[in-house]
């Protein structure tokens, strides 16, 4: 069974079709990459799977269980987390109270959430910034502090949007090695939008490419490359050349 199924689901803005008829699966203990270009439907498949807003059509189905319009927090009460492109901590808490805000949703106690935001910390090697302000951070390690307030939702799924945009060489990857380390250790199942096609080409199990809001091809990594609509659409000639 899959973990999730997303079946042929489309949503309208207006009269603009920003998704059509989309249907992919994310099989337990994958990392399935989702990459298109500006535009392409990626971020809006995130929200219509935690229903930041609702499928105009078509259905999201989590472990066997339609959720499709189930409000956001009853889906991440069943194990979805996710991470956003522009990461906005709460400015005026502490990491370590930062993350504390996502534990409470299975640890109702201060202190059982406050540990299970130690664990998170340390798990993303960010445990010595736990008492400086969330904006206090730099880009790099509030990157993993979005990723740790997702862990302390306990999810099942992840679904990770531009997690390494704008970080330099190093950090790029101690977050594929951070990445790895969730799904391979974790078990958890991730679906993770990327530009970066070196986090994207060494992490995913299998690629879904999206074009004006449709799914143009979906295989393994070397499949998705070796396909002459995605090098068009996408990667262009140079990449395929390399």
């Amino acid at each position: 069974m899959a973990t999730l199924e997303t079946v042929d689901v489309t949503r309208f803005f207006g009269g603009l079709a920003a998704v059509s008829n989309v249907s992919f699966q994310v099989n337990q203990g994958e990392i399935v990459g989702l990459i298109g270009p500006n535009g392409a439907g990626k971020t809006t498949i995130f929200n219509l799977i935690n229903n930041y807003f609702s499928p105009t059509s078509g259905d999201i189905v989590f472990q066997g269980e339609k959720i499709t319009g189930l409000p956001t927090h009853e889906i991440c009460k069943r194990g979805i987390a996710r991470t956003f492109q522009v990461v906005k901590p709460f400015r005026r808490m502490s990491v370590l109270e930062n993350i504390m805000t996502s534990a409470f949703l299975r640890y109702p106690k201060a202190e059982e959430a406050r540990e299970k935001a130690r664990w998170c910390l340390d798990y993303t090697d960010l445990l010595a910034y736990q008492d400086t302000l969330g904006r206090s951070l730099p880009l790099g390690q509030r990157k993993r502090l979005e990723i740790a307030r997702a862990l302390a939702t306990e999810p099942k799924l992840l679904l990770l949007d531009e997690t390494c945009a704008g970080l330099n060489p190093s950090e790029l990857n101690e977050a594929i090695d951070i990445i790895r380390k969730i799904n391979q250790d974790l078990g958890i199942t991730i679906i993770i939008i990327e530009h970066h096609m070196k986090v994207i080409m060494s992490i995913s199990h299998r690629i879904v490419v999206l074009h004006h809001g449709q799914k143009i091809s979906e295989g393994t990594p070397q499949q998705v490359v070796s396909s002459p609509q995605v090098v068009e659409a996408y990667l262009g000639e140079k990449y395929a050349a390399g």
